[in-house]
């Protein structure tokens, strides 16, 4: 049986990657997790740290558990590689399940910029980044940053289609 602290953080990360981390209280977390509201803080002293060990199991479980898996497992050379994560990305878009980009959706939900949880989003998109550039510079393209970047906003646009 999992923790108390396990519990709150999958019960969290459902719910957060199904309904936002604003329409979700800690109350509909406790509840949910069968935690105690004491646990919940005494592991997460605010939501906001709760959302940012979300982010972090986020990129864990999707970035590099999901994804980079994914696109290793389709492809064997650098520039094959480079094309599969449109594959793979076009089949995330079309699943019914597809609950959009996590990173994106809690930086849009907060407008402060020095929240931590936002400033968290943005250094997970950022790793995103690193891992397209790092296969776009295997692959042997000329400005891998700029590839990372531009496909990033291909891949918003392309979400926003469906």
């Amino acid at each position: 049986m999992a923790g108390g602290r396990e519990r709150i953080l999958d019960t969290a990360y459902d719910l957060f990657s199904r309904h936002g981390t604003r329409a979700v209280g800690v109350d509909r977390i406790i509840d949910e997790a069968g935690a105690a509201k004491m646990t919940l803080y005494r592991n997460f002293a605010s939501k906001d740290e709760l959302i940012v060990a979300f982010l972090e199991q986020r990129e864990e479980r999707w970035t590099y558990g999901w994804l980079k898996t994914e696109v290793e497992r389709r492809a064997q050379t650098p520039r094959a590689r480079l094309l599969a994560i449109f594959d793979v990305f076009g089949e995330w878009f079309q699943r019914a399940d597809f609950e959009g980009c996590s990173f994106i959706n809690v930086m849009l939900e907060l407008d402060d910029r020095d929240d931590v949880a936002r400033a968290a989003s943005v250094q997970h998109l950022a790793n995103i980044r690193v891992f397209l550039a790092t296969l776009a510079e295997e692959a042997g393209v000329e400005d891998p940053d700029a590839f990372a970047r531009q496909w990033h906003i291909l891949k918003r646009l392309d979400r926003r289609r469906r």
